[in-house]
C-alpha cells in the first residue's frame, strides 16, 4: 500500500496533466456541494457550448507560446473576421454557413500572416507587435461596421441555428463543441506525431541549436502565427454563431482567458514545453471556474479578482514545477 502511494505521488508530481486533472474533479466535487445542479448533463453541455470559442482559441495561443513567442491580437483578429465575415453574409454575398466560416478562418489566417511578417521579417518582438496589431485590428473592425451590430435577424436562419444543434455529430453533442474536439484531437497528433510539431517544440526549446540543425527558425514562426491567426477566424465564426449577432468589441479582453488557460495547463511562457491534453484541462478548468462562481454566489466584482488570483497561483506553480523537473533531470544525469 505503501509502495502504491509512493508511486502515485511520483506520477503526479512528473505529469503536469495528472495533476491538473485531479484538481479539476476535486473543483468540480466542491462546487457540486454547494450546487447539486451543477454535474448535470444540460449544464455541462451548457458550459462547453458557451466556453467552446475560449477551448478553442487556446489551441492557437499554445502554439505561439511554445515557440517562445505570444500573440495578443487573436482577440482582435476573431473581432476582426468575425465582423467580416457577418457583413458578407448580412449583404448576401454568401448564404451557406460552411462557406461563413470558411470565409472567416481565411481572414483570421490572413491576420496571423500578418503578424508573423511584422516579427519575423520586421524583427519586431512578439509583444510589441502583437499590441500594436491588436488596436490596428480592432480598429479595422470598428472601420468596416461602421460601429454598428450585425443582429440575429440579418443572418441566415440556418447560421443562427448552427450553434444551437447537433447535427455534426448525429445528435451526440453541440456542433461547436464537436468542431472543438475534433480541432484538438488533430492537433494532437501533429503536436505529437508530426515532424512539424518537433519543430515546434525544437524552436522553442533551443532556437540556435534548432538552427544549426537546418530548421527554418523563421518559417515556423511564420506558420505557427498564421496558424494562431486561422484559429482566432474559426472562433470567430464560432462566437458570432454562438451569440447570433456580431459587434465590433467582442471578444474583448479573451486573449489574457486563453494565456491562463495555456499556463494552467503547463505551457511554459518561455517556450518548448506544454501539451494538448495540458491545455484543454487548463481551459476546462477556466470554464468550470467561470460557470462555478456564479452558482455558488460569488458577485460578479470578486469574479474577476478570484480569476485572477488563479491565474496567478497558476503562473508560480507552474514556474515552481518547471524547476522541480530540471531539478529532477540533473539528478538523473548525476550532474
Amino acid at each position: 500500500m505503501q509502495s502504491q502511494m509512493k508511486s502515485l505521488l511520483k506520477k503526479l508530481k512528473s505529469s503536469r496533466e495528472l495533476s491538473l486533472f485531479l484538481v479539476l474533479a476535486i473543483i468540480c466535487v466542491a462546487v457540486q456541494l454547494r450546487n447539486n445542479s451543477f454535474l448535470t448533463a444540460k449544464t455541462i453541455n451548457d458550459m462547453l457550448k458557451n466556453y467552446s470559442t475560449t477551448i478553442m482559441l487556446s489551441l492557437g495561443m499554445m502554439s505561439v507560446l511554445l515557440i517562445g513567442g505570444i500573440d495578443i491580437s487573436v482577440a482582435s483578429s476573431l473581432a476582426f473576421s468575425g465582423m467580416c465575415a457577418s457583413l458578407m453574409m448580412r449583404d448576401g454575398v454568401y448564404s451557406s454557413t460552411l462557406v461563413m466560416f470558411l470565409v472567416s478562418v481565411g481572414i483570421g489566417m490572413l491576420c496571423g500572416m500578418l503578424v508573423g511578417l511584422v516579427i519575423t521579417q520586421g524583427k519586431v518582438l512578439p509583444i510589441i507587435a502583437t499590441l500594436g496589431l491588436t488596436n490596428i485590428f480592432r480598429g479595422a473592425t470598428y472601420i468596416v461596421s461602421g460601429s454598428r451590430w450585425v443582429s440575429a435577424y440579418q443572418f441566415q436562419s440556418t447560421f443562427k441555428q448552427f450553434a444551437q444543434t447537433n447535427t455534426l455529430s448525429f445528435g451526440l453533442v453541440n456542433n461547436l463543441v464537436f468542431i472543438t474536439i475534433v480541432c484538438y484531437a488533430v492537433f494532437f497528433v501533429i503536436m505529437k506525431w508530426t515532424r512539424f510539431g518537433r519543430r515546434i517544440y525544437a524552436v522553442g526549446s533551443n532556437p540556435e541549436a534548432a538552427a544549426v540543425s537546418g530548421i527554418n527558425i523563421n518559417g515556423i514562426k511564420f506558420v505557427v502565427y498564421s496558424m494562431a491567426g486561422a484559429f482566432a477566424g474559426l472562433t470567430g465564426a464560432m462566437y458570432t454563431a454562438l451569440y447570433a449577432s456580431a459587434q465590433s468589441d467582442m471578444g474583448m479582453g479573451m486573449e489574457m482567458d486563453v494565456i491562463a488557460a495555456c499556463v494552467i495547463g503547463g505551457v511554459s511562457l518561455n517556450g518548448g514545453q506544454g501539451s494538448v491534453v495540458g491545455v484543454l484541462l487548463g481551459a476546462l478548468t477556466m470554464a468550470v471556474i467561470g460557470k462555478a462562481l456564479p452558482l455558488i454566489g460569488v458577485s460578479q466584482f470578486w469574479q474577476t479578482a478570484i480569476k485572477g488570483l488563479i491565474i496567478l497561483t497558476a503562473i508560480i506553480i507552474n514556474v515552481l514545477t518547471q524547476r522541480m523537473m530540471r531539478k529532477n533531470a540533473l539528478k538523473e544525469r548525476e550532474i
